[in-house]
């Protein structure tokens, strides 16, 4: 398989979403966060930064109670949903109010985690699972997309291939894996690949080794939680929401070390990054 074609500064400039005058929140959608937990609670955080951070027009973090008064400090924009995970496990929360869903961050890869995905997968938005929610499972027939984020690690779990193995070969993996599961995957390093199921795939060309430490991929779960709400396109949110962190990534280096970005410090820069492809 050839290389992947890059997806470029021209590429977001012509796909990135204006802001609508006569917008409100509702135009912009309401998404659903599941992260974090007692063990992990800035995962719930760093996620929900990156979410309203994006683009979104409402945010609901579902997270264990505990979590709660450790986020809301620093991102009173939320809502929440008390013991989200529990609740969604059980069936008891209603999915289709939400225009796209996210879950994994600081999440624990166990049997409620996996009831739970369960339940997101009968709904009727696009669903990104990343971290504790990546496992080896099928995903059958879905009319709306399945997005799943894993760093080499998670990819040789989610397809037992050694890492080894696919690291020469990252972009023909992602195809035949994003083919056979029929999801699209967002297989993380350098050089993201984004791969869909229907064939298409392209290469990421920003970021470097200021991402290479906890949170950032947490970061990139919500910041594409935010644009998969604002974008009319959804491909284009997923290859949008990488490309602007890596470039977060990359201002980040203009004129400091890569060795000492903090993963909240993304979404921190990503205002002005955007505004440049406005």
């Amino acid at each position: 398989m050839t290389s992947q074609p890059f997806w470029t500064e021209e590429n977001v400039r012509s796909t990135i979403p204006k802001r609508e005058d006569s917008g409100h929140k509702g135009t912009y959608g309401t998404g659903l966060l599941l992260a974090g937990s007692r063990d992990m609670p800035g995962a719930a955080l760093l996620s929900g930064l990156g979410a309203m951070r994006s683009g979104i027009g409402k945010l609901v973090i579902g997270t264990e109670e505990e979590v709660i008064p450790y986020v809301v400090p620093v991102l009173p924009e939320a809502t929440y949903l008390r013991n989200g995970l529990e609740k969604t496990a059980e069936g008891t929360v209603n999915l289709e109010q939400y225009k796209a869903i996210a879950a994994g961050p600081g999440l624990e890869p166990n049997e409620e985690t996996e009831k739970a995905i369960q339940q997101l997968l009968k709904s009727g938005c696009p669903v990104i699972l990343d971290a504790g929610a990546l496992s080896d499972r099928t995903y059958g027939e879905r009319k709306a997309p399945v997005i799943l984020t894993p760093h080499p690690g998670e990819f040789s779990k989610i397809t037992g291939i050694e890492v080894k193995e696919f690291q020469q070969n990252r972009s023909h993996h992602a195809f035949i894996w994003a083919e056979k599961l029929g999801v699209t995957i967002v297989l993380k390093g350098n050089e993201t690949i984004i791969a869909f199921p229907d064939g298409e795939a392209w290469t990421n060309p920003t970021g470097n080794s200021a991402l290479a430490k906890g949170g950032t991929g947490d970061t990139l779960t919500g910041m594409m939680l935010g644009m998969l709400c604002c974008h009319k396109e959804w491909k284009h949110a997923v290859l949008n929401a990488v490309f602007l962190h890596g470039a977060c990534a990359d201002k980040w280096t203009e004129d400091k070390s890569a060795h000492t970005m903090l993963a909240h410090e993304l979404t921190e820069l990503l205002p002005e990054v955007w505004k440049r492809f406005e």
